[in-house]
């Protein structure tokens, strides 16, 4: 591995000067989610690499600890075991950056009232106190998140605004900063928050490197739903499902209602009630999603001009396409080709 780093100058970044240690510890209990535990590490983990062989720190940067109710082996939601070092009670002080996993069962983190207590005990204390994915849900029940913007992972923003109405939710957000303390969305989303510290931290060009050994974005477009598109629809019909299959693998064809409708043997407006009832959008949105996925990936991934993604995507032509990426993304597809396309590391900029 080969991360070249050049710190921003003293001008840009004046803290640069004498190299900060940032220690980050990462609450954790049994049934997290491991990804909301290991990615945030990696990216720290990475940004310690480059720091590190780039001569700016001698020592990791982002010192980590994995905190639990005691230390040894703790058991993940997946089944694969990880190993805590240390009892979040015994943890008082000397916390930089404080990261909250997430899990798929919440009960888990609504059912733990010491854990509550250390919580709210320690993030006076803290300079970051974040949450990944359904992490949130602790910060909220130790009332952190009272009158505070906030986000969780897509498919539990109702429960969280049910529950803790003096929470502003925003659920189509990948992260959400308010004050000290940010939350995050779905499971990968705390991969995109610890690349926006390390930028906060470091800057840009650090970030930018990090992402790109990871392989994902430095600033993902748009918010959660983009990519719960797909993972949001509850059809539980097989021909549905294989419909669906198909329109992705045909977007160039015509996929109209009345064509699809002729395809499930059934008549247009009877087809849309259908399609809409079982996953919870239109026929006609859900071919537009399909055709924008399809485009990221050309320009994100190819120098093919605008007007050839447009037409190999399904949109016929480039201003339709245009349309549908600032109405479901908010950015245009030039803008999007500059920011997420190929591109030559050496051009980077620190910021």
């Amino acid at each position: 591995m080969n991360i070249p780093f050049s710190p921003p100058s003293d001008n840009h970044c004046p803290q640069v000067r004498v190299a900060k240690i940032r220690p980050v510890g990462i609450v954790t209990y049994p049934g997290v989610e491991i990804i909301d535990l290991t990615g945030p590490m990696e990216v720290f983990a990475f940004a310690n690499v480059g720091l590190q062989r780039s001569g700016v720190c001698s020592e990791p940067a982002y010192p980590m600890e994995v905190l639990a109710a005691k230390p040894g082996p703790i058991a993940t939601s997946c089944g694969l075991q990880i190993i805590a070092n240390k009892a979040y009670s015994d943890v008082r002080d000397g916390i930089d950056t404080l990261l909250i996993a997430g899990t798929p069962d919440v009960s888990c983190l609504l059912c733990d009232p010491a854990l509550q207590d250390w919580v709210r005990a320690v993030a006076p204390r803290v300079r970051r106190l974040a949450s990944v994915c359904t992490g949130a849900f602790l910060l909220a029940e130790s009332g952190l998140l009272d009158g505070l913007r906030a986000t969780s992972h897509w498919d539990y923003c109702d429960w969280l605004a049910r529950d803790y109405p003096s929470v502003t939710v925003e659920p189509d957000r990948i992260f959400v900063r308010d004050g000290f303390i940010s939350t995050s969305g779905g499971v990968t989303s705390g991969i995109d928050l610890a690349l926006s510290m390390v930028e906060e931290d470091w800057g840009s060009e650090l970030a930018l490197l990090v992402a790109r050994y990871l392989v994902v974005f430095l600033k993902r477009p748009g918010g959660q739903s983009q990519f719960s598109a797909y993972l949001t629809s509850d059809a539980t019909r097989p021909e549905l499902k294989d419909l669906q299959a198909w329109i992705m693998l045909h977007l160039t064809e015509d996929l109209r209602v009345e064509t699809l409708a002729e395809r499930m043997f059934m008549s247009p407006r009877n087809f849309a009630r259908f399609f809409q009832a079982e996953t919870g959008m239109t026929p006609a949105k859900f071919v537009e999603l399909a055709r924008i996925d399809a485009a990221r990936h050309y320009l994100g991934s190819t120098r093919l001009s605008i007007e050839v993604v447009a037409d190999k995507s399904g949109f016929a032509d480039q201003e339709r396409m245009r349309r549908a990426f600032m109405r479901q993304l908010g950015i245009n597809p030039q803008s999007y080709r500059e920011r997420f396309g190929l591109s030559d590391l050496h051009s980077v900029k620190a910021a």
